[in-house]
């Protein structure tokens, strides 16, 4: 299939296939006419290479997982046990991240429990 299909199909720009593509994350066949081909199972590896960066890992990182990452349907399987030590590393990074915004919102709640009630909010702060 060609881009303009694939990038229907997933819900992403023809342009984040391009990008994916320079990132090592997709390897289109290229036809004699220097158009992209994807396989079916591009379709699959663009699925998965959106859940790996909603769960905050960057396009290097996901390049050097993807080759070992199997698939179970839609769900992402380990498929090298080396694989785990950077999988829990970077579990390790998320919740470090959670916490911090957590402390944040909770700064934030702080804050806005000692504010003015609604009507009185821009008269106390001129």
């Amino acid at each position: 299939m060609r881009i303009g299909e694939l990038a229907r199909r997933v819900g992403v720009a023809p342009r984040l296939l391009r990008y994916y593509e320079e990132q090592g994350l997709l390897r289109p066949r290229r036809a004699a006419s220097g158009y992209r081909e994807y396989a079916e199972a591009d379709v699959d590896v663009v699925h998965h290479v959106r859940t790996l960066l909603a769960a905050g890992l960057s396009t290097a990182t996901i390049a050097e997982l993807l080759p070992c990452m199997g698939a179970d349907g839609p769900r992402l399987v380990a498929s090298c046990p080396e694989l785990l030590d950077d999988l829990h590393r970077e579990r390790d990074r998320i919740t470090a991240m959670i916490d911090e915004l957590a402390a944040a919102r909770e700064g934030l709640d702080a804050v806005i429990a000692t504010a003015v009630p609604d009507g009185d909010r821009y008269a106390a702060s001129c």
